[in-house]
């Protein structure tokens, strides 16, 4: 059974989701300090159309529909690490029924993978909203530290969402919804979690991304 996050449980949800982040790399903090924007021979990269990600997972395949126009930069992060293929075999490390899914940065036995590219601009600002089956970037205190987490909202989290461009304000930047496999993020939703390595909500049985492709 799902146990949906209280209203109550929020603000402790929220500051926790940050925190995590802030005690995985002290490389990434630092690069946040500077963030960087994908760039194609020193212009901004844009992109023509919304990519389409296909990512197999241990519990099923999701397709994820990239959102290049409200947020440029940052699926322009993502389709790089996808296209380099960063992400396979990497797990979802932190699973928070009724609330999200997290991964993109841990390996199986929980240690963190390296050669991650700098922290990017926060693009939250962009009108989208986490939105269940949407997929955001995850980071630490410093709204500008996204580099290669990201996670996938269980539900309406209208909490993580923009509203002042703050540290307080800033939110957590949307840049695509599942367009298939909202019923895979339930049922990794679903696992049984506990503690490793001094992480908290982590799957007692790995839930792995096998593979991530772009599609169209």
């Amino acid at each position: 059974m799902i146990n949906v996050i209280k209203p109550n449980q929020w603000l402790i949800t929220f500051v926790s989701f940050f925190i995590f982040l802030s005690g995985c790399n002290a490389q990434e903090t630092k690069a946040a300090e500077k963030p960087t924007e994908p760039t194609t021979s020193g212009e901004e990269k844009k992109m023509s159309a919304n990519p389409v990600i296909k990512i197999e997972t241990s519990k099923g395949t999701m397709m994820l529909e990239l959102n290049a126009e409200k947020a440029p930069n940052t699926v322009a992060n993502f389709v790089a690490y996808v296209e380099d293929g960063f992400y396979d075999g990497l797990i979802f490390h932190r699973v928070m029924p009724g609330f999200m899914v997290q991964g993109g940065g841990m390996n199986p036995d929980m240690s963190e993978k390296a050669d991650k590219k700098p922290s990017i601009k926060n693009e939250a600002n962009n009108g989208l909203k986490n939105d269940r089956g949407t997929v955001a970037m995850a980071r630490t205190g410093d709204p500008h530290s996204a580099s290669s987490q990201f996670f996938l909202n269980l539900k309406d989290n209208d909490f993580l969402n923009h509203t002042s461009e703050s540290q307080a304000g800033w939110g957590y930047a949307v840049f695509g919804k599942l367009t298939d496999g909202l019923d895979v993020i339930d049922e990794i939703a679903k696992v049984k979690t506990g503690n490793h390595g001094g992480h908290g909500d982590v799957p007692l049985e790995a839930v792995t991304i096998t593979k991530m492709s772009v599609v169209k």
